[in-house]
C-alpha cells in the first residue's frame, strides 16, 4: 500500500478530486457528521472534495440538503480552496443558487454540468443556460469547471461550445471534467485547451497517467472515495520510473469494483472497513449490493490487499444528521 500524499502536494484543484459519497441515516436523509469525517479522511490523504457530483448521489439530493452539506464542512473548518462541489442542475434557479452559496463559502470552483433533462438541445441553448448562470452569480471569485458525462446526461459539451463561452468568460470558465470514456476527447481537449490554461481533469483514474503526461491536470473519479492515497500518490510522483507500475495496481483495484454497481460497492467498502454499517444506505431508486455481492466485493478486495488506511477515522460515532 503506498504511503498517502500529504495534503501540502497538490496545490488547489488539481491532482486528484473526489466525487464524495453522501452517506444516509437509515431514516434516508443526509447524515452531515459522516459527511464530514469522510471528506477529511479524504484530505488527509491528498485528494480534493468534488462533492456532490454522480456518485454522490447528487441528483437525488435537495437543494437544501446539499447547502447544509456544504455548510457542515465549512463549519467543520475543512478548506474551501480544496473543494469543487457540483452545482448543475436542471432548473437554472437551482443552479444559480447552489454556484452562488458555493462561491460565498469560498469554494475554490464548481463543477457544472449541463441542463440535462432535455435531449438534443443546441450549443445555443446550452451557451445561454451558462451564461444565464454566470450573468446572475455575478461574482469574480467564480470558477466554472464544466461536466461532460454523455453516457449519463446524454448531454455534451462541444469543443465550439467551450471555445465559445472561454471567448466570452475568460477566467470564469476554468476547465472541464471529461467522463465521455473515450480517450481521443481527452487528448483532444488537452491539445485544443489546457496549453490556454483550461484545466483538463479525467474522469477516472484509469486515464491519470495519460492525462497528467499531457499536460493536463489531474483527475476526479469516483474510487478517490475508497482508494484515495494511492491515486494521490500517483498525481504527485507520475514523473517517477514506477508511475506505470503505480497506475496499473490503480487499475486492478478500480476493476475489482467496476464488477458490482460502483456507488453500492464503495459504500459497501466503506461500511465494511470502517464498521459503521450506515454506510451501506443509498438513496432510491439505488439499491444496495446483497449479501452475496459484498461477500464476493470483499473476498476480491482481500485478494488485492485492499484496506482503507483512514478506516479508523470513519468509524461509528453520536451522529447529527442533515434534515431534509
Amino acid at each position: 500500500m503506498s504511503t498517502p500524499a500529504s495534503a501540502s502536494t497538490i496545490s488547489g484543484l488539481r491532482g486528484a478530486l473526489s466525487p464524495v459519497l453522501t452517506p444516509f441515516n437509515a431514516d434516508g436523509s443526509p447524515s452531515a457528521a459522516r459527511f464530514v469525517r469522510h471528506c477529511r479522511a479524504l484530505l488527509n490523504q491528498g485528494v480534493g472534495l468534488a462533492a456532490f457530483g454522480t456518485n454522490s448521489e447528487a441528483n437525488s439530493l435537495s437543494v437544501r440538503e446539499k447547502r447544509l452539506l456544504l455548510d457542515a464542512l465549512i463549519e467543520a473548518g475543512l478548506p474551501g480552496a480544496r473543494m469543487m462541489p457540483g452545482t448543475g442542475a436542471c432548473a437554472l434557479p437551482d443552479t444559480i443558487e447552489l454556484t452562488r452559496h458555493a462561491v460565498q463559502s469560498g469554494c475554490a470552483g464548481v463543477l457544472m454540468l449541463p441542463p440535462f433533462y432535455y435531449k438534443g438541445v443546441s450549443d445555443e441553448g446550452l451557451f445561454r443556460a451558462f451564461a444565464q448562470v454566470i450573468d446572475a452569480v455575478a461574482d469574480a471569485r467564480l470558477r466554472i469547471y464544466l461536466y461532460h458525462i454523455p453516457p449519463v446526461a446524454q448531454v455534451g459539451i462541444s469543443f465550439a461550445l467551450i471555445e465559445r463561452l472561454l471567448k466570452r468568460y475568460p477566467g470564469i470558465i476554468a476547465g472541464i471534467k471529461d467522463s465521455s470514456g473515450d480517450w481521443d476527447n481527452t487528448a483532444g481537449l488537452l491539445k485544443e485547451f489546457q496549453p490556454a490554461g483550461f484545466d483538463v481533469f479525467a474522469g477516472s483514474e484509469t486515464f491519470l497517467l495519460a492525462t497528467l503526461r499531457a499536460g493536463g491536470a489531474g483527475c476526479i473519479t469516483a474510487t478517490g472515495n475508497v482508494n484515495a492515497a494511492a491515486i494521490a500518490q500517483l498525481a504527485s510522483s507520475w514523473r517517477d520510473a514506477d508511475a506505470a507500475e503505480q497506475q496499473q495496481r490503480l487499475d486492478t483495484t478500480r476493476a475489482a469494483f467496476q464488477r458490482f454497481p460502483m456507488i453500492a460497492a464503495m459504500k459497501a467498502a466503506l461500511a465494511w472497513q470502517s464498521g459503521d454499517e450506515q454506510w451501506v444506505n443509498l438513496r432510491p431508486p439505488l439499491v444496495e449490493l446483497d449479501a452475496a455481492q459484498r461477500e464476493d466485493l470483499q473476498a476480491s478486495l482481500t485478494r488485492i490487499g485492499f484496506e482503507l488506511p483512514e478506516a479508523a477515522s470513519l468509524a461509528p460515532e453520536p451522529d447529527a444528521a442533515a434534515s431534509s
